[in-house]
């Protein structure tokens, strides 16, 4: 039996089964695309509540609207369960877990193999697995493939297809979505991606077929890597900028007037998220391993990490100004999300902010409209319930994130110090006395 012609037929005609593994920031906003599509996908995931959550039609993603969850699971085309025999009827499996670090800073890849062996247990011939979850170059084929085959005894693009395909998730942006953000695909051999290629043709718009899993792979943390070493750079601008006493924001708006050869970062007080924080670290401790230093990588992120305690000594500096030490202090942080207008508290600097004035002895309260609690290894924290009472009682706000609903000039009016992190206050805050820009 030819298994790519008849995978790629079944794609064609969108009988087929898929079954995604792993329902966060990635997979279900996957499962729905691929349900809208046509496919009658399943999602797996070992937490209940989001399973619980997707069987009575809601969902806990904001880019993902309940009523679409709730029609697609009423047509049939959209189901959950925690149990991972469903591979056994499945035609595609896309694994779409978490990657995350260390504490020692090595990745961790316990997710990927524990999807992986449920993959091995279940596997069957003609079927197609396609790992999302950004990994370091190699983690498909050393990692995925072997356990595969020594699982099923099955021959890889011909009995079954393996490919990589890097999510390009960016939570709270409406104009690039799963939809239409171009995605690539690279297979263990060609057939395996042309396989991939086809899933994935007739539920997105765009599809780049590339040569190989590592090409994929790589092109994910090049990405993501273009964008820490960017940010890395001008949050350094930032520092270098106010031993100068000159205004970065000024700087970047004036730099960002050049036509060509410019594309325009701005600092902030450190990175969030899942993937610029974490995915480069991936390729560096790769690196490492071949006995290679990937400098610009460790410098960028040694800059970053650092921001928090740049933003910190920062209040210290604009308190002690107003003959207030920064023990003591009620210091109210605006914004806990690692960016605006989203509910996603992964990685947020927000986190090492409140955790540094803590251990100085500043009274922290917090305000951020998406995310009501932090429970954060020493840090529980609710977000104070009127926002404009906290900014009149606060010795000093600190704009963490930049909320668009934030009503910027009746909190300068009511605050006695501003430590804007974002330049959220835009022109207000420029020369403005009681406000101190990053």
């Amino acid at each position: 039996m030819d298994f790519q012609i008849e995978l790629t037929n079944k794609f064609q005609n969108h009988s087929a089964r898929v079954v995604i593994l792993g329902l966060g920031y990635v997979g279900l906003p996957l499962a729905v695309v691929f349900a809208d599509a046509g496919y009658t996908v399943i999602g797996v995931d070992p937490i209940r509540e989001k399973v619980d959550a997707i069987q009575q039609g809601k969902s806990y993603i904001a880019d993902v609207p309940s009523e679409q969850v709730a029609r697609l699971v009423k047509e049939g085309k959209l189901s959950a369960t925690v149990d991972f025999s469903v591979i056994r009827d499945a035609d595609a499996v896309s694994i779409c877990v978490p990657t995350p670090l260390l504490k020692t800073g090595d990745p961790d890849l316990s997710f990927i193999v524990s999807a992986r062996d449920s993959v091995a247990k279940y596997m069957h011939p003609g079927m197609v697995i396609i790992l999302e979850s950004s990994t370091y170059p190699g983690t498909t084929r050393e990692l995925v493939l072997p356990k595969l085959v020594e699982a099923s005894g099955l021959v890889v693009g011909k009995d079954f297809f393996l490919a990589f395909s890097p999510e390009r998730v960016d939570p709270g942006r409406e104009d690039w979505t799963t939809v239409n953000t171009p995605r690539v695909v690279g297979g263990i051999t060609p057939a395996c991606g042309v396989v991939a290629a086809e899933l994935y043709s007739h539920a997105l718009k765009t599809v780049i077929p590339v040569s190989s899993v590592e090409v994929a792979e790589m092109a994910k943390l090049l990405e993501n890597t273009f964008r820490l070493i960017n940010i890395g750079l001008v949050n350094e601008l930032a520092i270098m900028c106010n031993r100068l006493g000159v205004d970065v924001w000024e700087v970047i708006d004036a730099a960002a007037t050049k036509p060509f050869g410019f594309m325009k970062f701005t600092p902030g007080p450190g990175l969030g998220g899942h993937c610029i924080p974490i995915d480069p670290l991936y390729l560096s401790w790769k690196l490492r391993s071949l006995n290679y230093t990937a400098k610009f990588i460790e410098l960028a992120s040694e800059i970053n990490t650092n921001m928090p305690r740049f933003v910190v000594g920062k209040v210290q500096d604009a308190l002690n100004d107003q003959r207030k030490p920064l023990k003591g202090s009620r210091i109210l942080v605006l914004g806990a999300a690692y960016k605006p207008d989203i509910d996603d508290l992964r990685e947020s600097p927000a986190i090492d902010v409140i955790g540094l004035l803590k251990q100085k002895g500043a009274d922290v309260q917090y305000h951020d409209p998406y995310i009501p609690a932090i429970d954060h290894d020493a840090i529980s924290l609710q977000s104070v319930p009127d926002l404009m009472e906290s900014v009149r009682h606060a010795d000093c706000v600190v704009i963490v994130t930049n909320h668009a609903n934030y009503d910027y000039p009746s909190i300068l009016e009511s605050a006695a110090l501003v430590v804007d992190t974002r330049n959220a206050m835009g022109t207000l805050g420029r020369n403005h006395p009681k406000v101190v820009r990053l």
